[in-house]
């Protein structure tokens, strides 16, 4: 991940991040059912779509560690 997509997750917003884990997941779980099915063309997608999840999480979870410690 570039610095610059890293500076843009943690630009958002709370709702966003959140709206953004959900999509990814659906994603997530569409690509598997395709896999599944061997309808899935472009295999990379899983790898890319579970590092943004990652990266997402760990800012939502940066985020609520900080406002339980304060």
């Amino acid at each position: 991940m570039s610095r610059s997509e890293t500076t843009e997750v943690r630009n958002l917003t709370d709702s966003d991040i959140t709206e953004q884990i959900a999509g990814i997941r659906r994603e997530l779980f569409d690509l598997r059912f395709q896999q599944a099915t061997r309808q899935l063309n472009n295999t990379h997608r899983f790898k890319q779509a579970r590092t943004k999840l990652a990266q997402l999480l760990t800012v939502q979870n940066e985020r609520s560690r900080s406002s339980t410690s304060s």
